[in-house]
């Protein structure tokens, strides 16, 4: 019994053993199955695995790898996206180039600019000057200037720790000198109309062109249409946009044929997406457009305090600025200030700029201003008077906006001095500057775009209206412009950069020293006068500054909205 209830114990327990097999099988299955999951991993993630990245993606054929696609792995495990140069512009102090493709702000200060000469295909990688957006579509990057011996035309970019050969690219190098290098539609209630923006047409400042001379040409993927011009002056040719093209979605490329030349058309990196056509719909009484480099600590100031005066909308065209202005303006958006950023890398076009931003600001403003971060409305009246100065400047222009024959208005401007300063005024150049020189210069001007004339012909600041529109000279006791424009030296030095004007020369050149535009007393050399801090003062003002602490001044602590690191 004991055997045969040994045996049935016996059976009972192999029973008992099979029940629980199962169980044990499908444990160990499963921690089998995640080691090598984990194990495959990590060498498919590893860098010691001697194999390359081109190999790599038709060899190992999983579903997991798909998002890698558009991107490629790197010998150090780095996604790279691609970097493909789809044009390049050589200027004189760098050459830019022109991507197919937008770059994530992340990686911009990884991009390096690789040099190619001779044929062993030696290569040279130098830190980029910059990059950034030039459009919806497109991206730039700016390269120092292509050393001795080495190809420009064979110059591209690529990240940081990126080892994989370059693919074939376009070869093709433009000169500054003579490029068409932007385009912008004209929606009009007669017609849409391209203006065009070019290098190389015609020197003649501050005049118009004969149009019957230009025509614009239209490159599509599978055709190329031609229309002539309707108005030129300047850099700038305005022509027809072919009917075909006014709903086109695909992105085209628009280039300027002169009459007499023996090439049927200028070189372009000039692009027009289906985007670009514009919707007219005004939302704005009054906005203002600007060019800027390197303003970014002032901007803030300038754009707070104008605001107040009734500006509801800004176009900031960015010339090449590297002192992060960007995340000034997304600061100023999310405080409710309706700020856009406009990257503008054609040097010495601020007129052309200006006429780009005409055209784009007509569709949503009634009114533009064009005048600079260091150039501010006041009005003396309403200061002597006791009358709020909040809005002053909306309700200004708005009283003319009815008189279908006043396209702009025009106001005379002081220029300040360092007013015995030597170190930037923390509280702001309206608070510090407070000496001036006795005598008004120039103007600055608020215009009405839809009234400018078709060829948008401006000298900077002041537009040429249509044939019957004049314009409003505003007295001094009404408004005044105060010119913050000879500040302490660390600040004016700047100036001796370089100048953004087409036909104004850099103060750098031995030209033109008796130039409104230049410092009196000023050679071509960026070295400060001993008695700079008391130059250009011969009036004490301090009107701004009192309205200014009256009117923006924290009670309990004095400080003002834009002293932003104080208040911190």
């Amino acid at each position: 019994m004991e055997y045969e209830n040994g045996k049935k114990r016996k059976v009972r327990n192999r029973q008992q053993h099979q029940q629980t097999k199962p169980q044990f099988f499908s444990l160990r299955y499963l921690t089998i199955s995640l080691c090598c999951f984990f194990v495959l991993l990590f060498f498919l993630s590893s860098n010691r695995i001697s194999v390359r990245s081109d190999s790599l993606r038709p060899s190992l054929r999983l579903p997991a790898l798909s998002v890698l696609s558009s991107m490629d792995r790197s010998l150090h495990g780095r996604l790279f996206p691609p970097l493909r140069v789809e044009d390049r512009v050589q200027f004189p102090d760098h050459l830019l180039l022109i991507l197919s493709t937008k770059i994530e702000k992340s990686v911009k200060k990884d991009i390096v600019c690789v040099y190619h000469r001779g044929r062993k295909e030696e290569t040279l990688a130098l830190p980029s000057i910059s990059s950034d957006e030039l459009d919806e579509f497109r991206s730039i990057v700016r390269c120092p200037n292509t050393p001795l011996n080495y190809s420009s035309s064979s110059v591209h970019v690529r990240f940081r720790g990126d080892k994989r050969e370059r693919e074939k690219q376009s070869e093709k190098v433009h000169d500054w000198s003579k490029v068409v290098y932007d385009a912008v539609v004209d929606s009009d209630d007669d017609d849409d109309t391209v203006v065009v923006f070019v290098k190389g047409l015609t020197r003649r400042p501050h005049k118009e062109s004969d149009p019957s001379n230009y025509k614009c040409q239209f490159e599509t993927r599978v055709e190329v249409l031609v229309t002539q011009a309707l108005a030129a002056a300047q850099e700038v040719v305005r022509c027809v946009l072919p009917e075909s093209l006014k709903l086109n979605p695909e992105p085209f490329r628009v280039s300027v044929r002169v009459r007499g030349r023996s090439t049927p058309a200028l070189p372009s990196v000039a692009r027009i997406y289906g985007s670009d056509s514009i919707v007219k719909v005004k939302k704005h009484e009054l906005c203002v457009c600007t060019m800027l480099w390197n303003q970014a600590p002032f901007l803030r100031e300038w754009i707070m305090y104008h605001s107040w005066l009734g500006v509801e909308r800004w176009f900031i065209y960015d010339n090449n600025s590297d002192d992060d202005i960007q995340e000034e303006i997304n600061l100023l958006n999310s405080e409710s200030y309706n700020v856009s950023r406009h990257v503008w890398p054609w040097i010495k076009t601020q007129e052309a700029g200006f006429s780009h931003c005409a055209v784009r600001a007509k569709s949503e403003c009634n009114w533009v201003g064009f005048f600079d971060v260091d150039e501010f409305y006041y009005f003396p009246t309403h200061r002597s008077q006791g009358l709020p100065s909040k809005n002053a400047l909306s309700s200004l222009v708005s009283n003319y906006t009815s008189w279908g024959l006043v396209g702009e208005i025009r106001t005379e401007c002081h220029s300040y001095g360092p007013s015995g300063l030597t170190s930037v005024p923390p509280q702001g150049v309206t608070v510090g500057y407070t000496c001036r020189q006795a005598n008004p210069e120039r103007h600055k001007s608020i215009i009405r775009p839809e009234l400018l004339t078709s060829s948008l012909l401006n000298e900077v600041h002041h537009f040429q209206m249509r044939e019957g529109v004049g314009h409003v000279s505003l007295v001094e006791s009404v408004a005044v412009v105060n010119h913050y424009k000879y500040q302490v030296w660390d600040t004016f030095k700047a100036k001796f950069e370089r100048r953004v004007a087409t036909y104004v020369v850099d103060w750098r050149e031995n030209q033109n020293q008796g130039s409104k535009d230049r410092a009196p007393g000023l050679g071509t050399e960026a070295v400060e006068p001993v008695d700079w801090k008391r130059r250009f003062c011969e009036v004490w003002d301090t009107g701004l500054k009192d309205l200014v602490l009256s009117s923006f001044a924290d009670q309990a602590t004095g400080y003002l909205p834009w002293q932003r690191q104080q208040q911190e």
